[in-house]
């Protein structure tokens, strides 16, 4: 039976709570020796308690791409559309 790469090895995790979700920054290894990162957000459901996550894959290729996009968005959000809002209002530091 072929693994799929749901399969392979973690060999790092970061968990962030937020609020009623929690993401995870998983790095994975492929077949070939090489490292991929996984997104994930869950929330749990309300109506019968059971959890809902979307996956986001990220290749070594597009890790530059997806930094300089998002810290761009980022960016924008906090300077040109909300620029008086607190946004350390909610650092703490996070438990593991």
């Amino acid at each position: 039976m072929a693994e799929s790469n749901y399969d392979k090895e973690e060999v790092f995790s970061k968990r962030v709570r937020a609020g009623k979700r929690t993401y995870f920054f998983d790095v994975k290894t492929t077949k070939g020796n090489d490292y991929y990162i996984t997104i994930t957000e869950s929330k749990k459901r309300f109506e019968d308690g059971n959890y809902v996550k979307h996956k986001i894959f990220l290749y070594k290729e597009d890790f530059n791409k997806f930094m300089e996009a998002f810290t761009e968005t980022v960016n924008y959000v906090k300077s040109d559309l909300m620029p008086e809002y607190d946004f350390d209002e909610y650092t703490r530091p996070q438990e593991d």
